[in-house]
């Protein structure tokens, strides 16, 4: 993987595993790596991201946004200008307010891939994201 702490890499991997067209949260990627609560630090790994962009080798980065849909100011590599418009180009959605339409767009953490331990990659399709953020 990348030369970061562990903690970056978990992040990384989850982040990798977005698929176009969908968002993750920050809270979110905190949680599928087992650190809930981490959310900001979330932010900070992804500040480092050492291959933004949409390549399959990439860490897209620019598809973690707030809960509530809006994006960082500080979007590290432009804006979230850039990042909107990188969104757009993969068809997500936003509404007057620049903010993206997550109930259309919000990542389910499931890709139905299992890691090296066998273990699943995200939660099970099931899996209430709304009991579990307290919503």
């Amino acid at each position: 993987m990348h030369a970061m702490g562990d903690f970056a890499n978990r992040v990384f991997r989850v982040v990798q595993r977005i698929p176009r067209g969908k968002v993750s949260t920050y809270g979110q990627v905190a949680r599928l790596i087992g650190a809930p609560r981490s959310a900001r630090y979330v932010g900070y790994a992804l500040r480092a991201n050492p291959e933004p962009g949409t390549d399959p080798d990439s860490i897209p980065c620019h598809r973690v946004v707030f809960k509530d849909g809006s994006m960082a100011k500080g979007f590290a590599f432009g804006g979230p200008d850039v990042q909107q418009q990188m969104l757009e180009e993969e068809g997500v959605a936003f509404d007057a307010d620049g903010r993206v339409l997550m109930e259309e767009h919000l990542w389910d953490g499931h890709s139905g891939a299992v890691g090296e331990n066998g273990m699943p990659l995200g939660p099970p399709p099931d899996f209430d994201w709304a009991a579990e953020l307290g919503e």
